[in-house]
């Protein structure tokens, strides 16, 4: 029976353990690039003892940012500062990972923390954002996306591919495919979003069809050896929930069949509904998906307990448990929660200039 604290392989990767830091927004970026607010930010994180630690949002192209903030991985300029994060993940002991995304309907946005609307159209870093269908996501509000046609929809595909081969080029060893959220893929799925009449919108096979297609182009080019896994809205708490997370599981089927290795378990936020949070709410949907689709699963959303965490590792609920907030908090949360856990060496998980120092110690 695995524990939060064994190794964890999927196809020729190997983690330390089953810690992983999930992708955080930093919005830090300037035209997509590193900023020197990154990499002591990541390295941070994987010195904290995390086995994986996943780069966040990174965009396939402009107009699929989230913010002007984002970074990007739209062209080779974009290369040489995201190596250099590979290597101190690295360095540090951990996995380095990465999630590539575009924001659809939601691009062109205000960082959270100066209220998160959109740009004004006349605001100098304004662009148009784009989606299957010319649906805002706030009802009446003037921010209203440019529905995609044919040739667009290939384009981004194919910036994906893009994206995703310069991310193995950068030494990535981990990939993510952000199809959650209330972005681009999640646009083409949720019929919140989605009311387009051709191959791509209707019924749950066209409405898929733009991230299992999507898919199979980064397969094409990310190395066979290496994990592709991505993060899916599985549930969207709209009053459809047992209809939404039935088609969530029909559609990680096909994208399994289409190589995808693992699904990191998340919310559709397709509406500006609001969510009734609660601790580890979607581990029992992500221990469903993972006995019905076969996939390995990961999740994250309110773990925040070491005891709990491990629970959902040893009764196999999850493969990995993605951690966000808890980290950011405390860099160092899996040496506290191997202290709590008394494994052996507690400090072990720690860089060994940290650990020859730790090790033995009684302190706090």
């Amino acid at each position: 029976m695995p524990n939060l604290f064994d190794p964890y392989t999927l196809k020729g990767v190997t983690l330390r353990n089953r810690i992983a830091a999930s992708p955080m927004c930093q919005y830090m970026a300037s035209a997509g690039l590193v900023s020197d607010w990154h990499l002591p930010h990541y390295t941070a994180l994987a010195r904290g003892g995390a086995g994986l630690v996943v780069v966040e949002a990174t965009a396939v192209s402009p107009e699929g940012r989230i913010t002007p903030g984002d970074l990007g991985l739209w062209s080779d300029e974009h290369l040489p500062g995201l190596a250099s994060i590979v290597g101190a993940i690295s360095k540090a002991g951990a996995v380095p990972g990465i999630q590539l995304g575009h924001a659809g309907r939601k691009a062109g946005c205000l960082p959270p923390w100066e209220g998160g609307a959109p740009l004004p159209a006349d605001h100098a870093k304004a662009w148009e954002p784009i989606a299957p269908s010319a649906l805002p996501f706030m009802p009446e509000q003037p921010h209203v996306p440019r529905a995609m046609t044919i040739a667009e929809i290939r384009r981004v595909q194919q910036d994906f591919a893009a994206a995703a081969q310069r991310a193995a080029q950068a030494g990535f060893q981990w990939l993510e495919l952000h199809f959650a959220h209330g972005f681009l893929a999640q646009n083409f799925l949720s019929t919140h979003s989605n009311q387009r009449d051709d191959a791509y919108g209707g019924s749950l096979v066209n409405r898929a069809r733009f991230l299992v297609e999507t898919v199979a182009a980064v397969r094409r080019v990310w190395p066979t050896a290496l994990p592709l896994t991505m993060r899916l809205g599985v549930v969207e708490f709209d009053g459809r929930d047992d209809e939404t997370l039935a088609e969530a599981i029909q559609v990680l089927k096909w994208l399994k069949a289409e190589g995808v290795d693992l699904v990191d378990v998340g919310i559709g936020f397709s509406t500006p509904g609001a969510v009734p949070w609660s601790p580890n709410m979607l581990v029992p949907l992500a221990a469903r998906i993972r006995a019905e689709t076969g996939l390995a699963v990961t999740t994250s959303w309110l773990i925040t307990d070491a005891r709990q965490a491990d629970s959902f590792v040893r009764d196999r609920q999850v493969d990995l448990v993605m951690l966000a907030r808890p980290l950011l908090a405390n860099p160092h949360w899996p040496y506290a929660a191997a202290r709590e856990l008394a494994i052996d060496r507690p400090a072990s998980v720690l860089p060994t200039p940290y650990a020859f120092w730790l090790q033995g110690w009684s302190g706090a």
